[in-house]
């Protein structure tokens, strides 16, 4: 019974320790934007871009990315560099990414 729960300590912490790392997408995450519109900034999963999440501000709401503010995520969608980089091996793909492309992308 001792080395049962010794072996499955063992494997829970692995498979802790591999989901932290290869479940850890903070790494590969541009910098937060550094404006004073916005002091609280938000990942979006789906886009892999920030959003501004600061009720006091006039920006709450908006996403960024190339340093230019989208009012909503369609038109983030829409902008030429958004397509690049979406297009581009930056661009998070895989499982729970939203996106279609290679395991752990």
């Amino acid at each position: 019974m001792k080395k049962t729960k010794k072996m499955m300590t063992g494997v829970v912490a692995s498979l802790f320790t591999f989901s932290m790392t290869a479940c850890s997408s903070s790494d590969s995450r541009p910098k937060k934007p550094d404006t004073d519109e916005c002091k609280d900034w938000d990942w979006d999963e789906e886009t892999q871009t920030y959003y501004c999440d600061d009720s006091s501000s006039h920006r709450s709401g908006y996403f960024y990315y190339g340093g230019r503010w989208f009012s909503n995520k369609s038109a983030l969608q829409q902008s030429s560099s958004y397509k690049s980089y979406k297009n581009s091996s930056k661009f998070k793909s895989g499982i729970g990414s939203g996106t279609k492309g290679s395991f752990g992308g």
